[in-house]
């Protein structure tokens, strides 16, 4: 079918081309609103900047198809091979994409908040600055691939493959991330007030200038982690492990660190005014000039700790063992 007949039975109503050969077809600027095109092959297809709302192309082949500033919202996609395809720019709000191809895929400046992406593979995509905002990724692979500046905002990720992933100065908030395996990750400068990081294994990621106001962080494995200059206000860190973790210049005002371990912690100039550290272990923490107005260290320890430059006049040290190894 060439793309003129194409035209003429869909402006007389017909919306059925399913399984027809549309390879290499200039389909640009078309309008084609609840087309289907179940099973097509659409292969180098220019469809740019073409209007297609609600279109079903679960099962096309749109290898290598040009599909920049497409408007698909609500389309579907599934189990579609979208390998080599452009979608620069594309809009595919609540579109269905589980199962879709996207390998090599330009999927930068796509808005895809609210779609369903689950189990895709974007090992190794470039997602810089997308908008993946309430969109389902769960058990999607992510491996590698670059999220810097995305936007994820109460995303479903559980059950992803993060290995590597780059989510600097994304947009985390209200994310769901407990229990993962986000070792080494790089979240340094992101947005993720009120994310859920509970039992995550943190180790050496990169937290650095990140925001986790009211982030739920507790029984979190953090050893080795950057936290320097992180806002951490409100945050619950209790009983996570944060053992020989950087949290210089962090600001953890009125922070829950009851039982937490930050043996040999770097919390040098790190703002802990009001914050809970009941029963949390210190040995050898470095806390010189830090802002210890009003917090709470009863029962902790402190053995070996840098207190160099602390005012502790207005902080509870009841049942603390001191530096010298003697209990307050």
């Amino acid at each position: 079918m060439n793309t003129e007949e194409l035209k003429s039975r869909y402006s007389l109503g017909e919306r059925d081309f399913h399984k027809i050969n549309l390879v290499g077809a200039n389909l640009k600027h078309f309008h084609l609103e609840k087309v289907n095109f179940t099973g097509c092959s659409l292969a180098c297809a220019d469809l740019t900047r073409a209007v297609l709302s609600e279109a079903n192309f679960s099962d096309a082949f749109l290898y290598s198809a040009n599909m920049k500033y497409v408007k698909l919202g609500k389309g579907k996609l599934i189990n579609a091979d979208l390998t080599k395809t452009d979608l620069q720019g594309s809009f595919l709000v609540k579109s269905e994409l589980s199962g879709a191809k996207l390998t090599g895929a330009i999927l930068s400046g796509v808005n895809l908040r609210s779609a369903n992406l689950e189990g895709v593979n974007l090992c190794g995509a470039n997602l810089s600055g997308i908008n993946l905002r309430s969109a389902n990724l769960k058990n999607a692979n992510l491996r590698w691939a670059n999220l810097s500046r995305a936007r994820l905002n109460q995303a479903l990720v559980q059950g992803a493959f993060l290995t590597g992933v780059n989510l600097s100065k994304a947009y985390l908030m209200e994310v769901d991330l407990h229990e993962m395996d986000l070792n080494g990750i790089d979240f340094s400068g992101a947005k993720m007030k009120l994310a859920n990081l509970s039992g995550a294994d943190l180790t050496a990621t990169n937290f650095s200038g990140t925001n986790l106001t009211s982030a739920d962080l507790k029984g979190a494995i953090m050893n080795g982690s950057n936290l320097r200059n992180a806002v951490l206000i409100d945050s619950n860190f209790s009983e996570a492990v944060l053992m020989r973790a950087d949290l210089s210049y962090a600001v953890l005002t009125d922070a829950n660190l009851s039982k937490t371990n930050l043996n040999l912690a770097d919390l040098h100039k790190a703002d802990l005014s009001g914050a809970c550290l009941q029963e949390a272990y210190l040995w050898k923490a470095d806390l010189s000039e830090a802002n210890l107005d009003g917090a709470d260290l009863s029962g902790a320890s402190l053995r070996g700790a840098i207190l160099d430059g602390v005012d502790l006049q207005n902080t509870n040290l009841t049942g603390a063992m001191m530096p010298d190894g003697k209990v307050n």
